[in-house]
């Protein structure tokens, strides 16, 4: 292993993917996450399949991710009285290399950190320790100051991750007159029930309004005895008065009573929402919030990655993804540039500012942005959709998404690993 240690900030998807690519390279890395115990939180995610593609190359199998969620066959855009708007085939089915994967957050989580510690030992995934800031000393290296039960202590490295999530202290210190955290309104119940899965068995359902409308996609494949999936479900809707809600960071479990009025009536001949809800054990209620984008993720031998860098609304269901994709660009940067301030700044350089328009891009609704174009046409009521918004307008505003997500498919088929197999710092990779 390099001595020039690499210092991570957090635990979470995107620190944890960035310290298995680092060992993959060659660079010694430790990681610090702030809970005392790492357990399986959260409900559904989507894995796109840029991240599902760097994850395989990280050793990764299908049979890996079979065991955490189940692949998507379809996206679709439905409205609220059940018609129809917009679908398209996903991963493999729409002709990528590589599947898009529903996964249960906290399992994916698990799994990672399993795979951390199996290659680099306990001692390189540190629980219980919260960064508090850092500084940069004369020659160039890092000081990590974390905090934990037994007090304050001290880490130095050659460069130092930030990957503590929305609530960062690494972001906070870098920009300490950022805005507060973002939220327009709008409030998510999120849970999963045991059911028959609809339309493919294996799609990903936008369903209602722009401001009121449910989310819909199993996280497991049916069981073959009953037909019966765990599906992810998010239930959402939007506040004219913010001020309804006074806290704009919590996440907290609630009866279904509390909100499942708001989708009351929702029933159709091929789902029933209420249903749906009701047959949740637990359901968690969060706010949709975001940060503003700020004007770069670096200083010095400090980076910001993930949430941290980048916090944006689940519209685009590529919040996981993004972090994914930032640990592998930070690794082929520290490929070609070693463990130095040069290769968090060449980082820097190419998603910065890409990201930072997807964050405002998911602000305006991201894919579910077409269910805001066909209100303003007719107000959501519709016989038929191609009298709203023609097939061709619908098709490139997809497009155009992807192509901002970074998932577009001709040109990730085409692209080349951005960490080429077999590489090594200080070594040519393997041709």
């Amino acid at each position: 292993m390099s001595h020039d240690r690499v210092l991570i900030a957090g635990g979470g998807i995107g620190g944890l993917s960035l310290a298995l690519t680092l060992h993959q390279i060659g660079v010694d890395c430790v990681v610090f996450e702030s809970v005392s115990e790492l357990k399986p939180l959260g409900v559904g995610i989507n894995l796109q399949p840029n991240a599902v593609r760097e994850l395989m190359e990280l050793g990764f199998t299908t049979d890996d991710l079979d065991q955490l969620g189940a692949p998507a066959r379809e996206w679709a855009l439905v409205g609220q009285k059940g018609q129809e708007i917009y679908a398209e085939p996903r991963g493999t089915d729409a002709g990528y290399h590589w599947p898009q994967y529903a996964v249960h957050r906290g399992a994916f989580h698990m799994a990672l950190a399993r795979r951390f510690v199996q290659l680099a030992g306990a001692d390189a995934l540190r629980t219980g320790q919260r960064a508090a800031g850092y500084q940069i000393e004369a020659d160039g290296r890092v000081t990590l100051r974390l905090t934990s039960v037994d007090g304050e202590s001290f880490e130095t490295g050659r460069v130092l991750i930030g990957a503590d999530g929305i609530h960062s202290a690494i972001r906070a210190q870098m920009h300490p007159t950022q805005p507060p955290i973002h939220w327009g309104g709008a409030v998510m119940w999120r849970g999963t029930s045991w059911t028959k899965p609809v339309r493919t068995g294996a799609s990903f359902i936008g369903l209602g309004t722009h401001r009121h409308r449910m989310v819909i996609y199993p996280i497991s494949r049916p069981d073959p005895d009953t037909g019966l999936a765990l599906v992810n479900w998010i239930a959402e809707v939007t506040y004219d008065d913010p001020s309804v809600h006074e806290r704009t960071g919590w996440f907290r479990q609630v009866p279904i009573e509390d909100f499942i009025h708001h989708f009351e009536g929702w029933t159709y001949d091929w789902l029933d929402v209420p249903a749906l809800i009701r047959g949740a054990d637990a359901a968690y209620e969060n706010p949709m919030i975001d940060r503003d984008p700020v004007p770069h993720w670096i200083d010095g031998p400090v980076a910001l990655m993930g949430d941290a860098a980048h916090a944006m609304y689940p519209t685009g269901s590529n919040g996981a993804s993004q972090a994914i994709i930032d640990a592998r660009t930070l690794g082929a940067k520290i490929l070609s540039d070693g463990v130095t301030a040069l290769a968090l700044e060449a980082y820097n350089d190419q998603l910065c500012g890409p990201v930072s328009d997807l964050i405002l891009r998911n602000r305006g609704a991201g894919p579910f942005g077409l269910l805001n174009l066909v209100n303003d046409r007719c107000g959501g009521e519709f016989d038929q959709i191609d009298d709203v918004v023609t097939p061709q307008e619908r098709s490139e505003f997809m497009t155009k998404y992807k192509a901002a997500a970074g998932f577009a498919r001709d040109t990730l088929n085409a692209a080349p690993s951005i960490i080429p197999a077999g590489a090594q710092i200080g070594q040519q990779a393997s041709p």
